[in-house]
Protein backbone atom coordinates (compact mmCIF):
# COMPACT_ATOMS: atom_id res chain seq x y z
CA UNK A 1 0.00 0.00 0.00
CA UNK A 2 1.41 3.44 -1.18
CA UNK A 3 1.62 5.48 2.26
CA UNK A 4 0.26 8.95 2.28
CA UNK A 5 2.26 12.13 3.28
CA UNK A 6 1.00 15.01 5.02
CA UNK A 7 2.89 17.93 6.17
CA UNK A 8 1.85 20.19 8.99
CA UNK A 9 2.66 23.77 9.36
CA UNK A 10 1.67 25.86 12.16
CA UNK A 11 3.60 29.70 11.02
CA UNK A 12 3.94 30.70 7.09
CA UNK A 13 7.41 29.34 6.16
CA UNK A 14 7.59 29.51 2.25
CA UNK A 15 10.84 27.36 2.75
CA UNK A 16 8.84 24.52 5.07
CA UNK A 17 5.87 24.91 1.97
CA UNK A 18 8.63 24.42 -0.86
CA UNK A 19 10.10 21.40 1.07
CA UNK A 20 7.15 19.95 1.51
CA UNK A 21 6.01 20.17 -1.91
CA UNK A 22 9.92 19.25 -3.64
CA UNK A 23 9.04 16.10 -1.41
CA UNK A 24 6.12 14.95 -2.84
CA UNK A 25 3.58 15.45 0.15
CA UNK A 26 0.14 14.36 -0.51
CA UNK A 27 -1.23 17.84 1.92
CA UNK A 28 -0.77 20.23 3.96
CA UNK A 29 -2.88 20.57 6.90
CA UNK A 30 -2.35 24.50 7.41
CA UNK A 31 -4.19 27.63 9.45
CA UNK A 32 -7.47 29.04 8.06
CA UNK A 33 -6.86 31.82 5.88
CA UNK A 34 -3.44 30.12 4.19
CA UNK A 35 -5.24 28.83 1.26
CA UNK A 36 -4.96 31.32 -1.49
CA UNK A 37 -0.94 31.88 -0.55
CA UNK A 38 -0.02 27.59 -0.99
CA UNK A 39 -2.44 27.53 -4.01
CA UNK A 40 -0.21 30.13 -5.63
CA UNK A 41 3.22 28.14 -4.77
CA UNK A 42 2.18 24.74 -6.13
CA UNK A 43 -0.94 22.21 -6.67
CA UNK A 44 -1.34 20.34 -3.27
CA UNK A 45 -4.63 19.54 -1.39
CA UNK A 46 -5.12 21.24 2.27
CA UNK A 47 -6.70 20.58 4.88
CA UNK A 48 -8.24 22.97 6.81
CA UNK A 49 -11.87 24.90 8.14
CA UNK A 50 -11.42 26.81 4.57
CA UNK A 51 -9.59 24.24 2.85
CA UNK A 52 -9.86 21.65 0.66
CA UNK A 53 -10.64 19.00 3.51
CA UNK A 54 -12.58 20.32 6.09
CA UNK A 55 -12.18 19.06 10.04
CA UNK A 56 -14.94 17.12 11.23
CA UNK A 57 -16.54 16.90 8.16
CA UNK A 58 -14.05 15.31 5.72
CA UNK A 59 -11.39 14.35 7.74
CA UNK A 60 -11.35 14.03 11.85
CA UNK A 61 -8.67 15.10 14.06
CA UNK A 62 -9.13 12.58 17.36
CA UNK A 63 -7.08 12.10 20.70
CA UNK A 64 -6.26 8.52 21.75
CA UNK A 65 -6.13 8.61 25.17
CA UNK A 66 -8.48 5.07 26.33
CA UNK A 67 -10.51 2.04 25.22
CA UNK A 68 -13.54 4.67 24.49
CA UNK A 69 -11.34 6.64 22.01
CA UNK A 70 -10.35 3.46 20.33
CA UNK A 71 -14.59 2.89 19.70
CA UNK A 72 -14.97 5.99 18.56
CA UNK A 73 -12.09 5.93 16.28
CA UNK A 74 -12.68 2.87 15.04
CA UNK A 75 -16.31 3.57 14.15
CA UNK A 76 -15.05 7.08 12.50
CA UNK A 77 -13.20 5.22 10.00
CA UNK A 78 -15.58 3.47 8.55
CA UNK A 79 -16.53 6.32 6.75
CA UNK A 80 -13.87 8.88 7.15
CA UNK A 81 -10.16 9.08 7.58
CA UNK A 82 -8.97 9.97 11.00
CA UNK A 83 -5.17 12.01 12.32
CA UNK A 84 -4.31 11.00 15.72
CA UNK A 85 -3.60 14.27 16.52
CA UNK A 86 -0.88 13.97 19.23
CA UNK A 87 2.70 13.61 19.54
CA UNK A 88 2.56 10.62 21.58
CA UNK A 89 1.14 7.33 21.33
CA UNK A 90 0.88 3.77 22.24
CA UNK A 91 1.54 1.24 19.81
CA UNK A 92 -1.29 -1.43 21.27
CA UNK A 93 -4.40 0.69 20.42
CA UNK A 94 -2.84 1.76 16.67
CA UNK A 95 -2.68 -1.71 16.11
CA UNK A 96 -6.20 -2.77 17.17
CA UNK A 97 -7.35 0.15 14.67
CA UNK A 98 -4.87 -1.00 12.01
CA UNK A 99 -6.42 -4.21 11.94
CA UNK A 100 -10.14 -2.73 11.64
CA UNK A 101 -9.41 -1.26 8.63
CA UNK A 102 -9.66 2.64 7.14
CA UNK A 103 -7.82 5.33 6.78
CA UNK A 104 -6.07 6.24 9.51
CA UNK A 105 -3.15 8.79 9.68
CA UNK A 106 -0.56 9.69 12.90
CA UNK A 107 1.33 12.97 13.78
CA UNK A 108 4.82 11.64 13.82
CA UNK A 109 7.66 14.25 15.01
CA UNK A 110 10.72 11.90 14.31
CA UNK A 111 12.51 9.54 12.25
CA UNK A 112 11.45 6.81 15.20
CA UNK A 113 7.91 7.64 15.39
CA UNK A 114 7.65 7.36 11.61
CA UNK A 115 9.11 4.21 11.31
CA UNK A 116 7.12 2.95 13.72
CA UNK A 117 4.04 3.98 12.65
CA UNK A 118 4.67 2.48 9.07
CA UNK A 119 5.62 -0.65 10.92
CA UNK A 120 2.74 -1.67 12.39
CA UNK A 121 1.69 -4.94 12.14
CA UNK A 122 3.47 -5.28 9.38
CA UNK A 123 0.89 -2.98 7.33
CA UNK A 124 1.41 0.23 9.07
CA UNK A 125 -0.99 3.46 9.20
CA UNK A 126 -2.07 4.90 6.21
CA UNK A 127 -0.06 7.56 6.40
CA UNK A 128 1.35 10.34 8.40
CA UNK A 129 1.21 13.82 9.38
CA UNK A 130 4.37 15.13 9.60
CA UNK A 131 5.34 17.81 11.95
CA UNK A 132 8.85 18.91 11.78
CA UNK A 133 10.83 22.07 12.81
CA UNK A 134 13.12 22.62 9.57
CA UNK A 135 12.91 22.13 5.92
CA UNK A 136 15.44 19.21 5.69
CA UNK A 137 13.94 17.02 8.20
CA UNK A 138 10.27 18.00 6.09
CA UNK A 139 12.34 16.87 2.91
CA UNK A 140 14.53 13.74 4.93
CA UNK A 141 11.10 12.63 6.62
CA UNK A 142 8.40 12.92 3.45
CA UNK A 143 11.24 11.19 1.40
CA UNK A 144 11.01 8.22 3.71
CA UNK A 145 7.27 7.80 3.74
CA UNK A 146 7.67 7.80 -0.33
CA UNK A 147 10.80 5.82 -0.77
CA UNK A 148 9.44 2.99 1.29
CA UNK A 149 7.11 1.02 -0.49
CA UNK A 150 5.46 -2.31 -0.47
CA UNK A 151 8.26 -5.46 -0.63
CA UNK A 152 8.08 -8.31 -3.08
CA UNK A 153 9.42 -11.83 -2.73
CA UNK A 154 10.82 -12.44 -5.83
CA UNK A 155 11.77 -16.01 -6.58
CA UNK A 156 13.82 -18.01 -9.00
CA UNK A 157 12.23 -19.17 -12.38
CA UNK A 158 14.23 -21.88 -14.72
CA UNK A 159 13.39 -21.11 -18.83
CA UNK A 160 11.47 -23.64 -20.41
CA UNK A 161 11.02 -22.54 -24.11
CA UNK A 162 11.70 -18.80 -26.06
CA UNK A 163 9.77 -19.20 -29.11
CA UNK A 164 9.13 -16.49 -31.81
CA UNK A 165 5.26 -15.99 -32.17
CA UNK A 166 4.70 -13.49 -35.13
CA UNK A 167 4.22 -10.06 -35.21
CA UNK A 168 2.00 -7.91 -32.12
CA UNK A 169 1.48 -4.97 -30.59
CA UNK A 170 3.44 -4.25 -27.19
CA UNK A 171 3.71 -1.20 -24.55
CA UNK A 172 6.63 0.95 -23.84
CA UNK A 173 6.36 2.18 -20.55
CA UNK A 174 8.24 5.51 -20.45
CA UNK A 175 8.24 6.78 -16.54
CA UNK A 176 8.84 10.05 -14.87
CA UNK A 177 11.71 8.24 -13.07
CA UNK A 178 15.12 7.30 -14.40
CA UNK A 179 15.74 3.58 -12.75
CA UNK A 180 19.07 2.20 -12.15
CA UNK A 181 20.93 -1.20 -13.19
CA UNK A 182 18.30 -4.09 -12.04
CA UNK A 183 15.38 -2.28 -12.10
CA UNK A 184 12.49 -2.75 -14.23
CA UNK A 185 8.83 -3.84 -14.14
CA UNK A 186 6.64 -6.79 -13.02
CA UNK A 187 4.95 -8.34 -16.41
CA UNK A 188 3.78 -11.39 -16.94
CA UNK A 189 0.61 -12.91 -19.02
CA UNK A 190 -0.94 -14.57 -15.79
CA UNK A 191 -1.58 -12.47 -12.98
CA UNK A 192 0.11 -15.46 -10.43
CA UNK A 193 3.30 -15.04 -12.56
CA UNK A 194 5.04 -11.94 -13.46
CA UNK A 195 8.69 -11.27 -14.67
CA UNK A 196 10.92 -8.89 -13.78
CA UNK A 197 11.83 -6.77 -16.79
CA UNK A 198 14.80 -4.63 -16.60
CA UNK A 199 14.69 -0.41 -17.63
CA UNK A 200 16.79 0.23 -21.06
CA UNK A 201 19.67 1.48 -18.68
CA UNK A 202 22.42 -0.18 -20.71
CA UNK A 203 24.16 1.17 -23.58
CA UNK A 204 23.90 -1.08 -26.74
CA UNK A 205 25.66 -0.26 -30.34
CA UNK A 206 22.75 0.51 -31.68
CA UNK A 207 20.56 2.21 -28.95
CA UNK A 208 21.41 4.96 -26.10
CA UNK A 209 20.36 4.35 -22.92
CA UNK A 210 16.44 5.29 -21.70
CA UNK A 211 16.69 4.62 -17.71
CA UNK A 212 13.17 6.34 -17.67
CA UNK A 213 11.83 3.22 -20.25
CA UNK A 214 10.88 -0.19 -19.47
CA UNK A 215 10.16 -2.01 -22.99
CA UNK A 216 7.44 -4.42 -21.03
CA UNK A 217 5.76 -7.12 -23.29
CA UNK A 218 2.75 -7.11 -25.21
CA UNK A 219 -0.49 -5.35 -24.46
CA UNK A 220 -2.72 -7.77 -23.11
CA UNK A 221 -0.05 -8.52 -20.03
CA UNK A 222 -0.70 -7.78 -16.58
CA UNK A 223 2.01 -5.17 -14.95
CA UNK A 224 1.75 -4.51 -11.24
CA UNK A 225 0.96 -1.55 -9.98
CA UNK A 226 1.05 0.08 -6.32
CA UNK A 227 -1.41 -1.10 -3.32
CA UNK A 228 -1.20 -4.92 -4.77
CA UNK A 229 -3.05 -4.11 -7.56
CA UNK A 230 -2.45 -4.98 -11.54
CA UNK A 231 -3.08 -3.55 -14.74
CA UNK A 232 -2.99 -4.41 -18.66
CA UNK A 233 -0.35 -2.29 -20.14
CA UNK A 234 -2.92 -1.68 -22.79
CA UNK A 235 -5.06 0.52 -19.84
CA UNK A 236 -2.04 2.86 -18.82
CA UNK A 237 -2.16 6.40 -19.46
CA UNK A 238 -0.16 9.61 -18.62
CA UNK A 239 -0.26 10.04 -14.78
CA UNK A 240 -0.83 6.73 -13.48
CA UNK A 241 1.50 4.50 -11.63
CA UNK A 242 3.35 1.48 -11.69
CA UNK A 243 5.70 -0.24 -9.18
CA UNK A 244 9.13 -0.12 -9.77
CA UNK A 245 10.92 -3.37 -8.38
CA UNK A 246 14.49 -4.36 -8.19
CA UNK A 247 16.31 -7.62 -7.45
CA UNK A 248 16.24 -7.53 -4.00
CA UNK A 249 12.37 -6.73 -4.14
CA UNK A 250 12.83 -3.15 -2.88
CA UNK A 251 9.60 -1.41 -4.76
CA UNK A 252 8.45 2.15 -5.33
CA UNK A 253 5.94 3.77 -7.84
CA UNK A 254 7.30 5.48 -10.66
CA UNK A 255 4.26 8.00 -12.86
CA UNK A 256 3.76 6.95 -16.12
CA UNK A 257 4.74 9.81 -18.88
CA UNK A 258 3.52 7.71 -21.72
CA UNK A 259 2.71 4.52 -23.33
CA UNK A 260 3.64 3.94 -26.32
CA UNK A 261 2.03 0.64 -28.67
CA UNK A 262 3.97 0.02 -31.54
CA UNK A 263 3.40 -3.12 -33.88
CA UNK A 264 6.82 -5.52 -33.27
CA UNK A 265 8.07 -9.05 -33.75
CA UNK A 266 7.15 -10.89 -30.25
CA UNK A 267 8.84 -13.72 -28.21
CA UNK A 268 6.98 -16.28 -26.32
CA UNK A 269 9.08 -16.79 -23.08
CA UNK A 270 7.70 -19.68 -20.80
CA UNK A 271 9.26 -20.67 -17.36
CA UNK A 272 8.20 -22.33 -14.21
CA UNK A 273 9.16 -22.36 -10.71
CA UNK A 274 7.71 -24.53 -7.74
CA UNK A 275 5.50 -26.49 -9.85
CA UNK A 276 3.87 -23.14 -11.29
CA UNK A 277 4.20 -22.29 -14.60
CA UNK A 278 3.82 -18.36 -16.37
CA UNK A 279 4.71 -16.78 -19.13
CA UNK A 280 5.70 -13.57 -21.21
CA UNK A 281 5.34 -11.99 -24.65
CA UNK A 282 8.28 -9.61 -25.39
CA UNK A 283 9.54 -7.66 -28.38
CA UNK A 284 12.16 -9.68 -29.95
CA UNK A 285 15.08 -7.09 -29.78
CA UNK A 286 18.52 -7.44 -27.77
CA UNK A 287 17.58 -4.47 -25.43
CA UNK A 288 14.60 -6.30 -23.72
CA UNK A 289 16.33 -7.86 -20.58
CA UNK A 290 14.72 -10.38 -17.80
CA UNK A 291 16.54 -10.49 -14.88
CA UNK A 292 18.77 -13.10 -13.26
CA UNK A 293 18.57 -14.59 -9.69
CA UNK A 294 21.99 -12.17 -9.31
CA UNK A 295 20.26 -9.20 -10.61
CA UNK A 296 22.15 -9.33 -13.56
CA UNK A 297 20.47 -8.43 -16.87
CA UNK A 298 20.01 -11.07 -19.44
CA UNK A 299 18.56 -10.14 -22.98
CA UNK A 300 15.47 -12.33 -24.29
CA UNK A 301 17.70 -12.75 -27.49
CA UNK A 302 20.48 -14.78 -25.91
CA UNK A 303 17.78 -16.51 -23.29
CA UNK A 304 17.89 -20.55 -23.55
CA UNK A 305 16.17 -23.25 -21.84
CA UNK A 306 17.56 -23.98 -18.76
CA UNK A 307 18.36 -20.71 -17.54
CA UNK A 308 17.49 -18.79 -14.69
CA UNK A 309 15.73 -15.55 -14.09
CA UNK A 310 13.42 -14.04 -11.35
CA UNK A 311 9.68 -14.01 -11.29
CA UNK A 312 6.90 -12.87 -8.67
CA UNK A 313 4.62 -15.59 -7.45
CA UNK A 314 0.96 -15.21 -6.41
CA UNK A 315 -1.21 -17.82 -5.63
CA UNK A 316 -5.18 -15.65 -6.21
CA UNK A 317 -6.56 -14.51 -9.19
CA UNK A 318 -7.36 -11.26 -10.15
CA UNK A 319 -10.87 -9.22 -10.55
CA UNK A 320 -10.26 -5.56 -12.51
CA UNK A 321 -6.90 -6.04 -11.06
CA UNK A 322 -7.78 -6.77 -7.34
CA UNK A 323 -6.50 -10.32 -5.88
CA UNK A 324 -9.31 -12.40 -5.20
CA UNK A 325 -9.54 -15.68 -3.66
CA UNK A 326 -11.77 -17.21 -6.04
CA UNK A 327 -11.17 -20.60 -8.77
CA UNK A 328 -9.53 -18.84 -12.13
CA UNK A 329 -7.81 -20.33 -14.39
CA UNK A 330 -5.16 -19.05 -16.63
CA UNK A 331 -3.32 -20.68 -19.71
Amino acid sequence: MVKEAWVKLDQWSREMLTAALEAGADALVIPAGWQQRVKELGRIATVSEDGDLKPGKDVYFETLAGPEDEARIAALLRTFPVVIDQPRWEVIPLENLVSSGGRLLVTVDSVEGLDLALGILEKGVAGVVVCAAHAAEVKAMVGRVKAGSEPVSLRVATIEKVVQVGMGDRVCVDTCLSMQDGEGLLVGNFSHFLFLVQAETRCSPYVAPRPFRVNAGALHAYVRVPDGRTRYLSELESGQSVLVTDAHGHTQPAVVGRAKIERRPLLLVSASCEGMKGSIVVQNAETIRLTRPGGEACSVASLQAGDQILVLLEEAGRHFGTQVQETIWER
